[in-house]
């Protein structure tokens, strides 16, 4: 193997002077003694390649928390959806895997007509008429959606329902900390946003209103409400919604939402340790000069064949930048990409079939939890969709630590989320007490029955 190390004896020789180290096994001082390896990986002189891969991992198998060997009940913003091979090897591509910002439409058409096709899905499953080539995330999406809604309203004071995801909402302080816009948090009730009443709320009149649809303890919520109360301030809705759950609920524009903003990393990217991830923004063709980021539009070339440019360019990394409303000038091209492969792959019906799958898994597994004894309600008869709350009679890291010794990654600890303090969204009581549970259509009802034999044996310790 030291055959193929990168360091000559000299490199390694001058990076410990550097580091006033005599010795490469002095890099490692601060791991315990008795958490070393002793006497190497012990492979078999010359061993073929694919010896060596079972042997590492037989190793990583010795690693409990492993992700892909615990089935996966979390969510909390990632979810374990499946990935058709058919997504992962179209999207594998050398044309997209190696493609760069296509300022020169002469030579990215392909790319081009890859990314139109995925603002067209998005800008159908938002029900809003335009949709840009994807931002980084769904918590960049969010903040340039609240800098366009404070832009259009000439108002910087901005209603957040704390049903908004809580990461979400500490990127959206920060960014509000540097542009002055007052960000006024919006509490829940069971579940569910108490939107101030028509005679006035916080922080004078609000030129914003962001609600979440389905929230992060996955309730759907009634945008209708926050509509009306849009209309009676002239504020802009915005709403952060879940592309999957699309599949089968009234779509967020159809709500009267001006903006909609999501994650889009359960359209066929996987589980990543965080990232990369994909932003989904849509809004009305009276904000499209608003639109932050990159769009790609439809035209015809000098001989009248249909042809993909970017369009409305007038941004900071072009022209006029002192009047750009954004500086964000670039996209998850290869995520976006992908999407719109898993988009198009699935098709109407099969979205549907999906999002049908996660809410009958939810509901019969949130039925049989409730039914154990340490097991309760956390946010009343709230709907659901994918994901619920749960409170349970013994802290949820504790509960998660017992769950994972019975195979099973078994949610997220909502204190892990909010931290200790009351958000607006749930006590501290039930932030610590409280378990966020997923389920996608990749469990099955073997899996579903064993989870619920699992958590009654956790919750009764």
């Amino acid at each position: 193997m030291a055959d193929y190390l990168p360091h000559t004896d000299e490199e390694i020789a001058a990076m410990l002077a550097f580091l006033g180290l005599s010795h490469l096994d002095e890099l490692f001082d601060s791991v315990p003694e008795a958490l070393r390896l002793a006497g190497g990986l012990r492979f078999a002189e010359g061993a073929p390649e694919p010896d060596v891969l079972a042997h590492i991992e037989q190793l990583a198998d010795a690693n409990r928390a492993r992700g892909d060997r615990l089935v996966c009940f979390a969510g909390g913003g990632a979810y374990d959806h499946e990935v058709p091979p058919v997504v992962r090897a179209l999207a594998g591509r050398s044309e997209f895997v190696t493609s760069y910002t296509p300022y020169q439409p002469e030579v990215a058409q392909g790319v081009l007509q890859a990314v139109f096709e995925f603002q067209t899905m998005v800008a159908r499953l938002a029900g809003l008429p335009v949709a840009n080539a994807s931002l980084y995330d769904g918590s960049n999406a969010l903040v340039e959606a609240v800098n366009l809604g404070v832009a259009a309203s000439g108002r910087r004071t901005v209603w957040v329902s704390t049903g908004v995801h809580p990461h979400w909402r500490a990127v959206l302080a920060t960014f509000a900390a540097g542009t002055g816009h007052e960000l006024i948090e919006i509490p829940l009730h069971e579940g569910q946003t108490v939107w101030p009443g028509d005679d006035g709320g916080p922080g004078g009149t609000p030129g914003v209103l962001v609600a979440g649809y389905p929230n992060y303890l996955g309730c759907l919520e009634d945008l209708g409400e926050a509509r009306r109360r849009c209309d009676g301030y002239g504020a802009m809705l915005v709403a952060t919604a879940d592309p999957v759950a699309a599949g089968i609920v009234r779509s967020p524009g159809d709500w009267g939402a001006d903006v909609v903003v999501g994650e889009g990393q359960p359209l066929g990217t996987g589980l990543g340790f965080g990232g990369p991830y994909l932003g989904l923004f849509a809004c009305t063709m009276a904000q499209v000069r608003r639109l932050p980021g990159r769009l790609v539009g439809e035209t015809v070339d000098t001989e009248g064949r249909r042809a993909y440019v970017t369009t409305l360019r007038a941004r900071e990394q072009d022209i006029r930048r002192e009047k750009a409303t954004s500086n964000v000038c670039t996209n998850q091209t290869l995520m976006a990409v992908t999407a719109a492969i898993q988009l198009g792959w699935l098709g109407t019906a099969g979205l549907a079939e999906v999002a049908l799958r996660c809410a009958r898994g939810t509901r019969y597994l949130r039925e049989a939890l409730l039914e154990l004894d340490g097991v309760s309600p956390l946010t009343g008869n709230s709907p659901v969709v994918r994901e619920f709350a749960l409170r349970c009679a013994v802290p949820a890291p504790v509960v998660i630590e017992r769950m994972a010794d019975q195979g099973f990654l078994a949610g997220l600890a909502l204190s892990d989320l909010i931290g200790g303090d009351d958000d607006g969204s749930v006590s501290p009581d039930d932030a610590s007490h409280g378990l966020l549970v997923a389920v996608t259509e990749r469990r099955t009802r073997a899996e579903l029955d064993a989870y619920v034999a699992a958590l009654d044996k956790a919750v009764r310790g």
